[in-house]
């Protein structure tokens, strides 16, 4: 019997060397029904991928293309990677000649005017804001399925959302009573050279960041008062901690532990990557390390009332490249999870 071949979707990563496009690669190159035609880069334009990843020396890839020479209409998909802010030029010129999953923070925000405010700078491409599906994949399958641009959250606001929209949906909490108090993974501030991320600055000790207007906050207030169809705010605290990878939301509430427990384990019962642990247990990032993975936890404060929900992920893939690779199976027309099996990486 003659086996056919299997089509592969030709996709194109543009801003293919930072971390996210680094984990795109990692992904993407096991992935049954997708091909990376094209990586992008103008700053690295005409090198080979394992000259600036001598990781990925085994495999076959392209040779990294500037923008210039980068033919969108010659792949179904392009993952853009690239800062905040400059994705807004790309993904303009590209929207209309393939699908688009954008990384970065330039869509993610329904109303442009709260864009500009929380991001300081006009956005350049005010057009296409109103076409873009917020891409909590968990949440928005239908939407993002019919999308030709989906924008993927923060890793931050998706670790915490995890915990709060089916409680917020649910009128299980107080909705004046949400702190989020987070830990994060120094690759979530990107792969650019800073003074603040060398290892002799992070190692060794703990620091809150961002403390009275993180940007993420922008995602948290517009997903959870869409979900109460009414304002909430939150109080949230991001530290930076010295691991590569991982996030760690501790969220409290106001409520009862069991019932929202209930919540949780009923809204994500058959969810293939979020997993509610049974009562009292607590989750660890190390957990879900380089996996797709979500792991929510629930325990009762010894105060009355007071409960503890905790949210854990790997920011760089279920926060980034492999919540970007899930909505793009989705966009395909592919099984949801198709190149997304992987395991946590242990110890």
């Amino acid at each position: 019997m003659q086996v056919q071949p299997v089509t592969r979707h030709k996709v194109a990563i543009v801003g293919a060397s930072g971390y996210t496009g680094v984990e795109l690669v990692r992904i993407l190159a096991n992935h049954p029904y997708m091909k990376i035609a094209s990586l992008v880069g103008d700053s690295s334009a005409g090198q080979q991928y394992a000259a600036i990843h001598p990781a990925f020396q085994f495999l076959d890839l392209p040779q990294i293309s500037s923008f210039g020479d980068f033919d969108p209409e010659a792949h179904e998909l392009t993952f853009c990677a690239l800062p905040h802010g400059a994705s807004q030029r790309i993904v303009s010129a590209i929207a209309n000649r393939t699908r688009v999953v954008d990384l970065s923070a330039d869509f993610r925000l329904r109303s442009v005017e709260q864009y500009e405010i929380w991001y300081g700078r006009k956005h350049q491409a005010a057009e296409l804001q109103a076409k873009a599906c917020y891409g909590l994949t968990e949440f928005y399958r239908t939407e993002i399925a019919g999308s030709r641009l989906v924008a993927c959250t923060g890793c931050n606001s998706a670790t915490g959302l995890y915990a709060l929209l089916p409680l917020v949906q649910a009128r299980v909490i107080k909705l004046d009573r949400i702190t989020i108090d987070l830990k994060t993974g120094v690759s979530g501030a990107g792969r650019s050279a800073r003074v603040a991320m060398l290892h002799a600055e992070i190692s060794e000790g703990c620091r809150p960041y961002s403390v009275s207007r993180h940007r993420h906050l922008a995602e948290f207030d517009q997903e959870l008062s869409i979900a109460a169809d009414e304002p909430v705010r939150v109080v949230f605290t991001p530290h930076l901690v010295p691991q590569n990878r991982g996030i760690l939301a501790t969220v409290y509430v106001i409520g009862d532990a069991s019932q929202i427990h209930r919540t949780l384990a009923r809204r994500y019962a058959d969810e293939r990557f979020v997993s509610v642990l049974p009562l009292g247990d607590i989750p660890g990032t190390r957990d879900v390390r380089g996996s797709n993975r979500v792991h929510l936890g629930v325990a009762a404060d010894r105060n009355p009332g007071v409960v503890k929900v905790f949210s854990v992920l790997d920011n760089l893939t279920k926060g980034s490249s492999g919540q970007a690779v899930q909505n793009a199976n989705l966009m395909l027309g592919l099984d949801e999870d198709a190149g997304l099996g992987m395991l946590p990486l242990l110890p």
